[in-house]
């Protein structure tokens, strides 16, 4: 019969996730939510544009409501880069790791052990600049577990390869 053990570990020891160099995303890849957010605020711009227009309630409230609108689309946009920038990406030996948020920095681990299936998309605006998202799924979700924009489509191709490569080393 083997001894039971349990030994305490030494957290000082462990890696350090912070400590990896991560990947941003490609340049281009700001151009493709300012062009995104354009339309998504174009569309809300006309919409109540016509609101203010057709309803006599609101049109004294024209200068306000265009007011309010600016700075919505002045927070937005400050937030959005605030995010691209914080954004990055690595791959080590035994893991993928994705860094993200705004006000809070979130990064998500997942062991190549854990994925099972490895998708590469392209958007309408990203094939327009050449990039392409990456997305990670482990079992469980029928989401992806980490969704990788912004990233070069040659590069996205090696990286979803990588990815398989280790899946098929699983099985």
């Amino acid at each position: 019969m083997e001894n039971f053990t349990n030994e305490t570990i030494d957290t000082k020891q462990l890696p350090k996730f912070e400590e990896v160099q991560f990947s941003v995303l490609h340049p281009n890849y700001w151009m493709v939510t300012l062009m995104s957010l354009t339309v998504f605020f174009l569309i809300i711009g006309i919409g109540g544009g016509l609101a203010l227009f057709f309803n006599d309630i609101l049109t004294p409230f024209v200068l306000e409501f265009s007011i309010a609108f600016v700075c919505l689309i002045v927070i937005v946009l400050f937030f959005s880069r605030v995010g691209f920038k914080k954004k990055g990406f690595a791959f080590r030996n035994h893991d993928v790791l994705f860094r993200h948020g705004i006000i809070a920095t979130n990064t998500l681990v997942i062991p190549y052990n854990r994925v099972q299936h490895v998708a590469l998309h392209e958007g309408l605006i990203s094939r327009f600049f050449g990039l392409a998202k990456i997305e990670i799924f482990t079992a469980g979700g029928r989401s992806s577990d980490i969704e990788i924009p912004g990233i070069a489509k040659e590069e996205a191709e090696k990286i979803k390869q990588l990815l398989m490569g280790k899946i098929q080393k699983q099985l």
